[in-house]
C-alpha cells in the first residue's frame, strides 16, 4: 500500500477567512494543518503538503511531511495539484488528494479508502458521505498523473473525474464533505464538537 502517496493541499490563500488563516486555526489544541498532517502520517503512507512557499508560517505545522512549494498558488487548486503530483517519486502508483481544511477526515478514513485501491489499472476512488454525496479524499492511479500535471484554474480535477471510471467509497456521516472555508464554517463546526 506504500505505493500510494497522500497529497494534502495547503497552498490556498484562505481568502474567505477575513484575514485569518484557516489552516492555522485551532483544531483540538493544534493548528488544523498540524492535525491533518499528523493523521496522514498515522496511515504510514508517504505524505506531501503543498504550501505557498517553504518559509510560509504554515511550514511550522507540517511535521515530517515533504513540503511542496507552489509559487503559482494564486491560480487556485489546480496549481497545488500540478506541483504536488510533479513532486511525487517515480515509483508512486497512486496519489490520495485531500484538501487540508477537512477536519473530520480521520486516519482510518484515509486507510479505508486506500484499502479499496486495486492497482494502477483500477478505478479512481472517491470518498463520499454516508448518503453517497461525492467528497474527499480522492485516489488517482498513476495513469492520471499526466492529466493532473496539466490542470489549470480553480476547478481541481473535475475534468478527470468526468472522463474516468470512479468508484465511490462511503465514509461515516459527512466526514468526506466537511470543509472549513469561512469564520461561520469554523463556528458551526466548533459548536458541533
Amino acid at each position: 500500500m506504500t505505493a500510494i502517496a497522500i497529497l494534502l493541499l495547503a497552498a490556498g490563500a484562505s481568502s474567505r477567512m477575513q484575514g485569518r488563516d484557516k489552516l492555522m486555526e485551532d483544531a483540538g489544541g493544534q493548528p488544523l494543518l498540524a492535525l491533518m498532517c499528523r493523521r496522514a502520517a498515522l496511515t504510514g503512507l508517504p505524505v506531501y503538503v503543498t504550501l505557498p512557499g517553504t518559509t510560509h508560517p504554515r511550514a511550522t505545522a507540517t511535521g515530517a511531511a515533504a513540503l511542496v512549494p507552489v509559487p503559482d498558488a494564486a491560480e487556485g487548486m489546480a496549481a497545488s495539484i500540478r506541483r504536488g503530483v510533479m513532486a511525487l517519486p517515480a515509483e508512486t502508483e497512486a496519489v490520495m488528494i485531500l484538501p487540508a481544511d477537512m477536519p473530520d477526515v480521520e486516519a482510518q478514513d484515509m486507510l479505508h479508502l486506500a484499502a479499496h485501491y486495486h492497482g494502477k489499472e483500477g478505478p479512481i476512488l472517491r470518498a463520499t458521505a454516508e448518503d453517497g454525496t461525492p467528497g474527499h479524499p480522492v485516489i488517482f492511479p498513476s495513469r492520471c498523473f499526466e492529466a493532473l500535471k496539466t490542470l489549470s484554474g480553480d476547478q481541481g480535477a473535475r475534468s478527470i473525474l468526468r472522463s474516468e471510471t470512479v468508484q465511490a467509497v462511503a465514509l461515516p456521516g459527512r466526514r468526506a464533505l466537511t470543509d472549513l472555508d469561512t469564520p461561520a464554517d469554523w463556528a458551526a463546526w466548533r459548536s458541533r464538537r
